[in-house]
């Protein structure tokens, strides 16, 4: 349930701003019905953080153990730096927007999740927690969580988010990820 719990919350988090947040505004504004969109997000979301997460996994298997906690406190880190850099919005030229909202929004989603910071971010998480399934159910809820109001209450929400505090937010919960890594690793020792 930790495995859930924290990609749920990472996840919701690091969203706040972030590209996929304005693809999903951008989506609601083009498209007029939302659940097309709410279910190509859904769908994206789990193929793309299922392949993350089973590739953090299977690198996790490869690295000495006594490496592991390191390199991915250093992880944890280096997104909490990234997540304090905002994202801009580059989805408005595609060619996928003729084909329909739930089949625009599952490719661009999934396209625009590769390299981004959540996908990373399930990456990590997944080569920290051993409960693979938990970590993506945990980051598909969290990415759910964050772009449904958006997709619901639309430019009324975002206009009144304070993104910086949410991105200094979720910076601050992936440092205390690698805290509590490395601690976890000194107390099993």
């Amino acid at each position: 349930m930790e495995a859930f719990l924290a990609s749920t919350a990472a996840v919701a988090i690091a969203e706040i701003g972030d590209k996929t947040q304005l693809l999903s505004l951008f989506l609601v504004v083009r498209y007029s019905k939302r659940l097309p969109i709410i279910l190509g997000i859904f769908v994206a979301t789990v193929l793309n953080h299922a392949l993350s997460a089973w590739l953090g996994a299977w690198i996790a298997r490869f690295i000495p153990e006594t490496w592991l906690p390191w390199i991915l406190a250093v992880s944890f880190v280096a997104i909490a730096a990234w997540l304090l850099i905002p994202d801009k919005d580059d989805s408005e030229d595609s060619r996928f927007l003729g084909m329909g909202a739930f089949l625009a929004t599952s490719i661009m989603f999934f396209l625009a999740e590769i390299g981004d910071k959540t996908q990373i971010a399930t990456v990590v998480l997944a080569a920290r927690y051993t409960e693979t399934l938990w970590v993506i159910l945990g980051t598909t809820v969290g990415m759910l969580i964050a772009n449904i109001p958006v997709i619901m209450a639309g430019r009324w929400l975002m206009e009144r988010l304070p993104l910086a505090t949410a991105r200094i937010s979720a910076s601050i919960l992936f440092l205390v990820l690698a805290v509590v890594t490395v601690t976890t690793t000194f107390m099993n020792s």
